[in-house]
């Protein structure tokens, strides 16, 4: 592969990442139909049942044959809302396609590729790290078909020490006004946003989508785990998880979920952690020193270094006076 063939590949992903509030359950997809080192149409999937990234650059394009058609997940091969886009790039004339990161979802999985290459057009697989960026990108999608439950990241605010809220318990606000504000934005794009019983009884959190621009198209489902039965169904506007917590999930992936952002609290999280269900741990650091107080994951503790979950990838950038580290605990 060309660093061209890379660059083209980098910008499908940011492409892909407009569909970022509306394309779930389905996968952000983004397109893009070269000819001769010229980019002719760029495509991206907005939504389910809407167009496809490789169908909506081959609209723009008019013209694609001989063209090469980089996209950051493989074609789709099969009949659902649209048409096979696999299909599409072979009547349109394409005589190549370059793919970031394979579809693992049981209807694809391979079969756009032999659907391309039974035509005669030219397929090359990314590696490296194309390949696992954009198999990050879509990790919500892949862990909802491979795992059969949504990707589920754990978001949290601490102090240089490590603290979520001072001796007394004053958590607001540990983070800053710009850290909140791309939280919001984390809302506005998951299926679900969830808290445990204690934080639902203390704090009766909004967990909406707001201050976002534009305004979010639709709220993210309200999720409440409460095994303990202190939540009364008939006062929560959402969903009142009772079981334990990998068969709620489940639960929530059988409604279309793809993805949960947990918010609260720290001994839910440290149960979920316990339990290999947080895939992705995202720690907004703010410039404080609290001292004694309470810790990201709230009673539980690795037995040693070698049983310490560990990120296979890590992330850090600021974010105003923050620093936000994104931990990926698992890649599927």
């Amino acid at each position: 592969m060309t660093p061209a063939d890379e660059a083209f590949l980098r910008r499908t992903l940011e492409l892909a990442e407009r569909g970022r509030r509306t394309a779930a359950p389905n996968p952000v997809v983004g397109c893009l139909l070269v000819r001769d080192g010229e980019v002719l149409a760029e495509g991206w999937h907005e939504r389910p049942g809407g167009e496809h990234a490789e169908a909506m650059a081959l609209r723009l394009a008019g013209d694609a044959r001989g063209a090469t058609a980089y996209v950051g997940l493989e074609p789709c091969s099969h009949h659902g809302r649209t048409p096979p886009c696999a299909d599409a790039l072979v009547a349109a004339g394409v005589a190549r396609v370059v793919i970031a990161a394979l579809d693992p979802s049981p209807k694809v999985d391979g079969k756009g590729l032999q659907r391309l290459r039974a035509a005669g057009v030219e397929v090359e697989m990314a590696a490296g790290e194309v390949e696992a960026a954009a198999r990050r990108q879509n990790a919500e999608f892949r862990t909802f078909h491979l795992l059969g439950r949504p990707h589920v990241t754990y978001k949290a605010a601490a102090s240089l020490d490590g603290r979520t809220a001072t001796a007394a318990g004053e958590s607001q606000w540990i983070s800053s006004p710009e850290s909140r504000r791309l939280v919001h934005e984390w809302r506005a794009c998951a299926g679900a946003v969830a808290v445990g019983s204690g934080t639902a009884v203390r704090d009766r959190p909004q967990l909406t989508a707001r201050d976002v621009d534009p305004p979010a198209e639709r709220q993210p489902l309200r999720v409440v785990f409460d095994r303990g039965g202190r939540i009364d169904p008939a006062t929560w506007d959402g969903v009142v998880a009772r079981g334990d917590a990998g068969e709620e999930l489940a639960a929530l992936a059988a409604r279309g979920v793809t993805s949960v952002l947990v918010e609260g609290g720290a001994t839910f999280a440290a149960g979920l952690l316990a339990a290999g269900l947080i895939d992705r741990v995202a720690l907004f650091v703010a410039p404080l020193v609290l001292g004694d107080g309470p810790g990201v994951f709230a009673g539980w503790a690795a037995g040693s270094l070698a049983d310490a979950p560990a990120a296979v990838h890590l992330e850090a950038r600021p974010v105003g006076p923050d620093i936000l580290l994104v931990a990926e605990l698992r890649e599927v």
